[in-house]
């Protein structure tokens, strides 16, 4: 009977010190392929080159995308506060690693979930000679292009 108290402590002791560690808020969640849907448009994260998940640091709280246009439009049509201090993780189209999204390099002509185009790579060595390659901010810069594109041509 001793031995079965001092076995009971030991697992409540266990289980208090193993559910009481911290995660780094900015680490990469699991990801439910063909399950998760993107947080923007709804339709189903199936593609292991293009998805994007963002992290909000302050809550822990992650959302799934389908393509990085997604990421950059809900950010502004939401206007998400912590954008800026959120962790943005996207998959390498060559190797569908997760890498950084903000310190990534772009080329421009994919077909994408959204068809916005973009490919994340984590170096430039991984991008043809006669692509062009661009940075996040760039990304961005050029995603509002195209959905002013896009509103114009629909009026």
């Amino acid at each position: 009977m001793k031995s079965f108290k001092l076995l009971v402590l030991a697992i409540v002791l266990l289980l208090g010190i193993t559910g009481c560690e911290k995660k780094d808020p900015t680490e990469m969640r699991g990801v439910h392929w063909d399950r998760d849907m993107c947080e923007r448009c709804k339709m189903v994260v199936s593609d292991r080159h293009h998805a994007v998940q963002v992290i909000n640091t302050t809550n822990g709280r992650t959302y799934m995308y389908d393509d990085i246009g997604c990421v950059v439009l809900w950010f502004d049509d939401e206007k998400i506060e912590w954008a800026s201090q959120s962790k943005i993780w996207i998959t390498d189209i060559t190797t569908g690693k997760w890498i950084d999204a903000r310190t990534a390099l772009y080329d421009t002509h994919n077909i994408t979930p959204m068809a916005y185009g973009f490919g994340a790579h984590e170096s430039n060595s991984t991008i043809k000679e006669d692509e062009e390659i661009i940075n996040f901010e760039e990304v961005s810069k050029r995603i509002f292009e195209i959905e002013e594109n896009k509103n114009r041509k629909a009026y």
